[in-house]
């Protein structure tokens, strides 16, 4: 094996580099590795690591970083003019953030579908939606990688970020130059996911199932981008639009289907698999066949399971026949209070 190359980093000044929340010690660190365990890491992967990425590991083997965004030309899906990592994967198996770790490289490519071609080595805050990569496809498996940023919700689309591994970690930057851009973009964003983003196959279902509201879509979109504007995002908490939220699609699922349980609403109607009647499907998660942009993202079951508690103790959800829905005068006021929304 050639011999290795050192100094990439000298001179460069790690003070604010690294992020010490013990989170990212317990995730992401390993301790330095030794070339037996580099030589084994390499064969399980099939490619050469960077000279310089294993200079980094003897400094830190792997962690969470502050200076954690990277200047780009090229838009992506995290931000026109920049990407953002999490933190950077040790060389190991046993830390969860490790190259061979469960949520690693190797987990990212098995599981996740991520190209064959190259090496995860960092994650970013979209939750594996996105990688930074090793880019083997020009040098070779045993070659000097460019870096490459891969977008798997735009059917893994790739864009050049660096020509090698230092020339990426001296790149980094903090995030406060982009901070007020960001926001400014992802409030752009969540305006338009709200305002013209398609609905869900069962909250439409829903919709036609009520001609009591017959302008119920946009009475709904008009809610969420007030939402929108209080917060930046389409969340959902305990707040009251939420809460007023949490009673539209409750009342709309109620005219295809009564509730049996809290669970049976929230997560998927009992006896039933896949793309199910519930509140998953119509309004948190876009993750199906037929992906939808008007939806929140979130989980937020805590927050929602508080709504019903409240409505069963206020006596406005009601347990008839073995099934919930709304006492008959709190269910007619529900499309009058959703056009009062300004």
């Amino acid at each position: 094996m050639a011999e290795r190359k050192t100094g990439f980093f000298d001179g460069m000044e790690f003070a604010d580099f690294w992020d010490d929340n013990p989170y990212y010690a317990r995730k992401y660190t390993e301790p330095s590795p030794d070339d037996g365990l580099i030589a084994e890491v390499e064969a399980e992967l099939g490619f050469r690591l960077p000279d310089s990425f294993i200079e980094l590991a003897r400094i830190r083997n792997g962690g969470g970083v502050k200076r954690n965004r990277y200047p780009m030309t090229t838009p992506t899906g995290w931000a026109s003019d920049h990407i953002a990592i999490t933190g950077i994967y040790s060389i190991g198996r046993t830390a969860t953030w490790s190259l061979l770790g469960e949520l690693g490289s190797t987990c990212m490519r098995d599981d996740w579908g991520y190209p064959e071609w190259g090496v995860g080595f960092a994650d970013t805050p979209s939750g594996g939606h996105e990688q930074i990569m090793f880019d083997y496809r020009q040098c070779g498996a045993q070659g000097e990688p460019s870096v490459v940023y891969v977008d798997q919700e735009a059917d893994y689309r790739v864009a050049p970020v660096a020509p090698d591994f230092a020339t990426f970690i001296c790149g980094l930057v903090s995030k406060e130059p982009y901070e007020e851009a960001l926001d400014a973009e992802f409030l752009a964003q969540a305006r338009k996911a709200v305002q013209r983003g398609g609905l869900s196959p069962i909250l439409r279902s829903c919709l036609d199932a009520a001609p009591d509201l017959p302008d119920g879509e946009a009475l709904l979109r008009r809610l969420a981008g007030r939402i929108v504007t209080a917060k930046g995002s389409f969340s959902l908490y305990g707040d009251d639009d939420s809460y007023l939220m949490y009673d539209a699609i409750f009342w709309l699922y109620s005219k295809l289907k009564l509730a049996s349980s809290f669970d049976d609403y929230f997560d998927r109607a009992e006896g039933q698999t896949g793309y199910a009647l519930c509140h998953r499907f119509m309004l948190r998660s876009s993750i199906v066949a037929d992906p939808y942009g008007f939806c929140t993202g979130g989980y937020s079951e805590s927050f929602v399971r508080d709504w019903w508690d409240q409505r069963i103790a206020s006596g406005d959800l009601v347990l008839v026949d073995g099934g919930y829905r709304f006492a008959d005068a709190y269910a007619a006021a529900i499309p009058n209070r959703l056009r009062a929304v300004s």
